[in-house]
């Protein structure tokens, strides 16, 4: 009989980072995971095969509830992954007060947690915190150019509160929190309605769709392949020397979205146009992470360049979508 090493907390279990991570967790057949999701844009589809782990246990809570105090805070917990929220534009806007709301109250009793538990937690924030950026690439360092009356702020700021409570708990409570700046990730995992552009383009060029390109495709971004989030995600986790520490992650390689338009259009040998929309308001025109920070700390840098990814990802969405 196995005896547990520890127990991990991951919020948002049911969404494409989180159903990713738990699974690399449960690798360790030592660790048991609880994962907590309220399925407002998380899929129970991405999480069903982890039913059937021994060393998984799922709760359908809403996080930003303070019972979740009551039902986890006397466990023996070692770690929390606090991943919850909506992420891509197109739900996020749709439910602009329950984006604030996890960000802000979810994090907050997440961190609360963690104080009366004792467990390491690392909170996920994001690349939007830079907002559209006029300093290029993006240190950690760099306080951004966040629009705080616009349709994205709803995200970009609250991820920002999410991030000063982080400060507050480990300066005040030395906490043992880290904060993870999340540039674009994706894979095969991604919702094909996500609204992103990796998964935009692929189920577009696969379907015949139109391929939708907003503005004239010269900004920029820069794309991290899964497997290797979850890696420095998970070495974040384990080192101490990233507490009270806030790190970029993502793949300093930056391309036009336009080039990304036309590489998916090769790698899927597809015939669809690629059409031209408006860019929407505040949609940054570049933005590319400096990773020294996670180098120096971690050790780590990205493995997978995009040519696999996109190939990795165009493969199982071709699977999916029986084309």
């Amino acid at each position: 009989m196995n005896i547990l090493s520890k127990t991990v907390i991951i919020t948002g279990v049911a969404g494409f980072l989180g159903s990713y991570l738990a699974r690399n967790l449960l690798k360790d057949e030592k660790v048991l995971v609880i994962g907590l999701d309220n399925f407002s844009t998380g899929k129970r589809e991405n999480i069903e095969d982890l039913l059937n782990y021994p060393k998984f246990q799922f709760v359908q809570f809403d996080i930003t509830q303070p019972d979740i105090l009551n039902i986890l805070g006397f466990a023996n917990i070692h770690e929390i992954y606090h991943l919850a929220s909506p992420a891509s534009p197109k739900f996020y806007q749709a439910i602009p007060f329950e984006t604030i709301e996890v960000n802000s109250k979810g994090t907050y009793n997440m961190l609360e947690l963690a104080k009366r538990t004792g467990a390491k937690i690392l909170y996920t924030s994001t690349s939007e915190a830079y907002g559209d950026p006029e300093i290029h690439p993006q240190s950690e360092i760099y306080r951004g150019n966040v629009n705080t009356w616009g349709p994205r702020a709803c995200y970009d700021e609250s991820k920002r509160m999410g991030e000063v409570l982080c400060y507050l708990y480990h300066s005040l409570y030395r906490t043992p929190v880290k904060v993870a700046r999340i540039f674009n990730t994706y894979s095969a995992g991604l919702r094909n309605d996500d609204g992103r552009v990796i998964s935009n383009f692929v189920t577009q060029a696969l379907t015949g769709a139109d391929i939708t390109v907003y503005g004239d495709g010269t900004q920029t971004r820069s794309f991290c392949y899964v497997t290797d989030t979850i890696r420095a995600l998970m070495l974040m986790m384990e080192k101490d020397k990233a507490n009270g520490e806030i790190i970029n992650i993502g793949n300093s390689l930056e391309y036009k979205i336009i080039d990304i338009a036309h590489l998916v259009k090769q790698f899927t040998n597809s015939h669809s146009t690629i059409s031209f929309q408006p860019l929407p308001q505040d949609d940054p025109k570049q933005r590319r992470p400096d990773i020294q920070k996670a180098k120096n700390l971690l050790g780590w840098e990205p493995k997978v360049n995009l040519e696999e990814g996109l190939q990795l990802t165009i493969n199982v969405y071709r699977k999916k979508l029986s084309i």
